[in-house]
Protein backbone atom coordinates (compact mmCIF):
# COMPACT_ATOMS: atom_id res chain seq x y z
CA UNK A 1 0.00 0.00 0.00
CA UNK A 2 1.40 3.36 -1.00
CA UNK A 3 1.57 6.35 1.32
CA UNK A 4 -0.96 8.14 -0.87
CA UNK A 5 -3.47 5.29 -0.43
CA UNK A 6 -2.90 5.01 3.32
CA UNK A 7 -3.55 8.71 3.95
CA UNK A 8 -7.31 8.67 3.09
CA UNK A 9 -7.78 5.57 5.29
CA UNK A 10 -6.10 7.22 8.28
CA UNK A 11 -8.21 10.32 7.78
CA UNK A 12 -11.32 8.17 7.61
CA UNK A 13 -10.40 6.46 10.90
CA UNK A 14 -9.76 9.81 12.57
CA UNK A 15 -13.10 11.11 11.29
CA UNK A 16 -14.88 8.01 12.68
CA UNK A 17 -13.20 8.41 16.06
CA UNK A 18 -14.32 12.03 16.29
CA UNK A 19 -17.84 11.41 15.03
CA UNK A 20 -18.72 8.06 16.63
CA UNK A 21 -16.22 6.90 19.25
CA UNK A 22 -16.02 10.12 21.26
CA UNK A 23 -19.81 10.50 21.71
CA UNK A 24 -19.99 6.80 22.58
CA UNK A 25 -17.36 7.21 25.27
CA UNK A 26 -19.14 10.27 26.64
CA UNK A 27 -22.43 8.35 26.77
CA UNK A 28 -20.78 5.41 28.56
CA UNK A 29 -19.22 7.81 31.05
CA UNK A 30 -22.57 9.45 31.73
CA UNK A 31 -24.23 6.06 32.21
CA UNK A 32 -21.50 5.01 34.62
CA UNK A 33 -21.90 8.27 36.55
CA UNK A 34 -25.68 7.84 36.72
CA UNK A 35 -25.27 4.28 37.92
CA UNK A 36 -22.88 5.39 40.66
CA UNK A 37 -24.95 8.37 41.81
CA UNK A 38 -28.61 7.80 40.87
CA UNK A 39 -29.58 4.15 40.51
CA UNK A 40 -27.80 0.81 40.51
CA UNK A 41 -28.59 -2.86 40.90
CA UNK A 42 -27.44 -5.60 43.26
CA UNK A 43 -27.56 -9.38 43.03
CA UNK A 44 -28.36 -11.08 46.33
CA UNK A 45 -25.62 -13.68 46.97
CA UNK A 46 -27.13 -15.62 49.88
CA UNK A 47 -30.23 -16.36 51.92
CA UNK A 48 -29.38 -14.00 54.80
CA UNK A 49 -32.38 -11.78 53.97
CA UNK A 50 -35.01 -14.49 53.57
CA UNK A 51 -37.96 -14.22 53.24
CA UNK A 52 -37.75 -10.68 51.90
CA UNK A 53 -34.93 -11.42 49.46
CA UNK A 54 -33.98 -14.81 48.06
CA UNK A 55 -30.60 -15.99 46.72
CA UNK A 56 -30.15 -14.78 43.14
CA UNK A 57 -32.65 -11.93 43.40
CA UNK A 58 -31.68 -8.85 41.42
CA UNK A 59 -32.59 -5.65 43.20
CA UNK A 60 -32.94 -2.04 42.07
CA UNK A 61 -30.99 0.24 44.44
CA UNK A 62 -31.90 3.91 44.83
CA UNK A 63 -28.50 5.60 45.17
CA UNK A 64 -30.15 8.99 45.93
CA UNK A 65 -31.99 7.83 49.05
CA UNK A 66 -29.35 8.92 51.56
CA UNK A 67 -27.62 11.69 49.64
CA UNK A 68 -26.67 12.66 46.11
CA UNK A 69 -22.92 12.07 45.76
CA UNK A 70 -20.31 13.25 43.33
CA UNK A 71 -19.86 10.30 40.91
CA UNK A 72 -17.16 7.81 41.87
CA UNK A 73 -16.56 9.52 45.23
CA UNK A 74 -18.14 9.69 48.69
CA UNK A 75 -18.49 13.49 48.48
CA UNK A 76 -22.11 14.41 49.19
CA UNK A 77 -23.51 17.12 46.94
CA UNK A 78 -27.06 17.16 48.29
CA UNK A 79 -28.55 15.66 51.43
CA UNK A 80 -31.72 13.83 50.39
CA UNK A 81 -32.67 11.68 53.36
CA UNK A 82 -31.60 9.76 56.45
CA UNK A 83 -31.67 5.98 57.02
CA UNK A 84 -34.88 4.78 58.62
CA UNK A 85 -35.58 1.64 60.64
CA UNK A 86 -36.87 -1.18 58.50
CA UNK A 87 -35.31 -0.02 55.23
CA UNK A 88 -33.13 -2.47 53.31
CA UNK A 89 -29.80 -0.91 52.38
CA UNK A 90 -26.60 -1.74 50.50
CA UNK A 91 -23.22 -1.07 52.10
CA UNK A 92 -19.68 -2.41 52.44
CA UNK A 93 -18.85 -4.56 55.43
CA UNK A 94 -16.61 -2.61 57.83
CA UNK A 95 -14.84 -5.91 58.49
CA UNK A 96 -13.58 -6.87 55.03
CA UNK A 97 -15.20 -4.51 52.50
CA UNK A 98 -17.61 -7.09 51.07
CA UNK A 99 -20.70 -5.51 49.50
CA UNK A 100 -23.72 -6.53 51.59
CA UNK A 101 -27.47 -5.99 51.73
CA UNK A 102 -29.22 -6.00 55.12
CA UNK A 103 -32.07 -4.36 56.97
CA UNK A 104 -31.59 -1.25 59.09
CA UNK A 105 -32.68 -2.63 62.46
CA UNK A 106 -31.81 0.39 64.60
CA UNK A 107 -30.55 3.96 64.20
CA UNK A 108 -28.68 6.42 66.39
CA UNK A 109 -30.14 6.72 69.90
CA UNK A 110 -32.05 3.41 69.79
CA UNK A 111 -31.68 0.96 72.66
CA UNK A 112 -31.60 -2.57 71.26
CA UNK A 113 -32.37 -6.00 72.68
CA UNK A 114 -32.32 -9.13 70.52
CA UNK A 115 -33.20 -12.51 71.99
CA UNK A 116 -33.92 -15.69 70.04
CA UNK A 117 -34.05 -13.60 66.88
CA UNK A 118 -36.73 -11.25 68.19
CA UNK A 119 -35.92 -7.55 68.20
CA UNK A 120 -36.97 -4.93 70.76
CA UNK A 121 -36.34 -1.22 70.23
CA UNK A 122 -36.49 1.20 73.17
CA UNK A 123 -38.16 -1.47 75.29
CA UNK A 124 -40.89 -2.33 72.76
CA UNK A 125 -40.94 -5.71 70.97
CA UNK A 126 -41.40 -5.40 67.22
CA UNK A 127 -43.22 -8.74 66.94
CA UNK A 128 -46.52 -9.68 68.53
CA UNK A 129 -47.22 -13.15 69.91
CA UNK A 130 -49.86 -13.81 67.24
CA UNK A 131 -47.37 -12.97 64.47
CA UNK A 132 -44.16 -14.26 65.98
CA UNK A 133 -42.10 -14.10 62.78
CA UNK A 134 -43.28 -10.69 61.56
CA UNK A 135 -41.66 -7.52 62.87
CA UNK A 136 -43.34 -4.14 62.56
CA UNK A 137 -40.94 -1.23 62.01
CA UNK A 138 -43.77 1.28 61.71
CA UNK A 139 -43.80 1.92 57.97
CA UNK A 140 -42.36 -1.47 57.07
CA UNK A 141 -43.18 -5.06 57.97
CA UNK A 142 -40.44 -7.69 57.85
CA UNK A 143 -41.15 -11.40 57.72
CA UNK A 144 -38.34 -13.24 59.48
CA UNK A 145 -36.87 -16.67 58.82
CA UNK A 146 -36.14 -18.32 62.20
CA UNK A 147 -35.78 -21.81 60.76
CA UNK A 148 -32.16 -21.94 61.95
CA UNK A 149 -32.79 -20.20 65.24
CA UNK A 150 -32.20 -16.57 66.08
CA UNK A 151 -28.41 -16.40 66.03
CA UNK A 152 -26.39 -14.38 68.57
CA UNK A 153 -28.29 -12.23 71.05
CA UNK A 154 -27.79 -8.52 71.70
CA UNK A 155 -27.98 -7.33 75.29
CA UNK A 156 -28.71 -3.67 75.99
CA UNK A 157 -26.91 -2.00 73.08
CA UNK A 158 -27.45 1.74 72.62
CA UNK A 159 -26.64 2.77 69.05
CA UNK A 160 -24.48 5.93 68.96
CA UNK A 161 -25.58 8.86 66.83
CA UNK A 162 -24.39 8.55 63.25
CA UNK A 163 -24.39 4.74 63.39
CA UNK A 164 -26.88 2.06 62.32
CA UNK A 165 -27.32 -1.59 63.24
CA UNK A 166 -27.72 -3.83 60.18
CA UNK A 167 -29.38 -7.24 60.57
CA UNK A 168 -30.48 -9.97 58.19
CA UNK A 169 -34.08 -11.21 58.23
CA UNK A 170 -32.75 -14.79 58.33
CA UNK A 171 -31.58 -14.21 61.87
CA UNK A 172 -29.92 -17.59 62.42
CA UNK A 173 -28.01 -17.48 59.13
CA UNK A 174 -26.83 -13.92 58.68
CA UNK A 175 -23.31 -12.53 59.13
CA UNK A 176 -24.47 -9.05 60.08
CA UNK A 177 -23.89 -6.32 62.65
CA UNK A 178 -23.66 -8.89 65.43
CA UNK A 179 -20.35 -9.95 63.87
CA UNK A 180 -18.85 -6.89 62.17
CA UNK A 181 -20.31 -4.21 64.46
CA UNK A 182 -22.17 -1.01 63.74
CA UNK A 183 -22.03 0.79 60.39
CA UNK A 184 -21.66 4.51 59.74
CA UNK A 185 -24.97 5.86 58.49
CA UNK A 186 -23.04 7.90 55.93
CA UNK A 187 -21.50 4.69 54.53
CA UNK A 188 -24.82 3.32 53.25
CA UNK A 189 -24.70 3.41 49.43
CA UNK A 190 -28.40 3.30 48.78
CA UNK A 191 -31.81 1.86 49.59
CA UNK A 192 -33.04 -1.33 47.98
CA UNK A 193 -36.29 -0.44 46.24
CA UNK A 194 -37.64 -3.41 44.27
CA UNK A 195 -36.83 -6.88 43.06
CA UNK A 196 -36.75 -6.87 39.26
CA UNK A 197 -35.67 -10.49 38.70
CA UNK A 198 -36.24 -13.66 40.74
CA UNK A 199 -35.18 -17.21 39.98
CA UNK A 200 -38.10 -19.33 38.87
CA UNK A 201 -40.25 -16.28 38.18
CA UNK A 202 -38.14 -14.30 35.74
CA UNK A 203 -38.56 -10.55 35.41
CA UNK A 204 -40.83 -9.02 38.02
CA UNK A 205 -41.37 -5.73 39.89
CA UNK A 206 -41.87 -6.57 43.55
CA UNK A 207 -41.73 -4.12 46.43
CA UNK A 208 -39.64 -5.09 49.46
CA UNK A 209 -42.55 -5.30 51.86
CA UNK A 210 -45.34 -7.62 52.89
CA UNK A 211 -48.98 -6.88 53.48
CA UNK A 212 -51.12 -8.27 56.27
CA UNK A 213 -54.85 -7.53 55.85
CA UNK A 214 -56.47 -6.34 59.03
CA UNK A 215 -53.11 -5.91 60.78
CA UNK A 216 -53.16 -2.84 62.99
CA UNK A 217 -49.79 -1.16 62.82
CA UNK A 218 -48.15 0.13 65.94
CA UNK A 219 -45.37 2.66 66.05
CA UNK A 220 -42.25 2.40 68.16
CA UNK A 221 -42.34 4.87 71.00
CA UNK A 222 -39.14 6.74 71.86
CA UNK A 223 -37.69 7.43 75.25
CA UNK A 224 -37.23 11.13 76.06
CA UNK A 225 -34.11 12.53 74.44
CA UNK A 226 -32.68 13.44 77.86
CA UNK A 227 -32.74 9.77 78.85
CA UNK A 228 -31.31 8.58 75.54
CA UNK A 229 -28.38 10.98 75.76
CA UNK A 230 -27.33 9.59 79.13
CA UNK A 231 -27.58 5.96 78.05
CA UNK A 232 -24.27 4.12 77.76
CA UNK A 233 -23.45 1.78 74.90
CA UNK A 234 -22.75 -1.81 75.84
CA UNK A 235 -21.06 -4.36 73.57
CA UNK A 236 -22.90 -6.89 71.46
CA UNK A 237 -22.60 -10.41 72.91
CA UNK A 238 -21.33 -12.83 70.26
CA UNK A 239 -21.78 -16.42 71.32
CA UNK A 240 -21.55 -18.44 68.10
CA UNK A 241 -19.26 -18.56 65.09
CA UNK A 242 -20.15 -16.98 61.77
Amino acid sequence: MTAAAAEPRSKGLLYWLKKEALPLLVMLGLLAAARDSLANHYQVPSGSMQHTLMPGDRVVVDMRAYGLRLPFTQVELLHTGVPQRGEVAVFDSPQDGTRLIKRIAAVGGDRVELHDGHLSINGHPLAQSSLDEVEDFGRTLARLDLGQGGGPDIDGLTVPEGKVLMLGDHRGNSADGRYFGLVDASALYGKAARVYYRRGEGFTWQALKIGLPGRARHYIRHEPSSIRKTSQSRPVRLSIDR
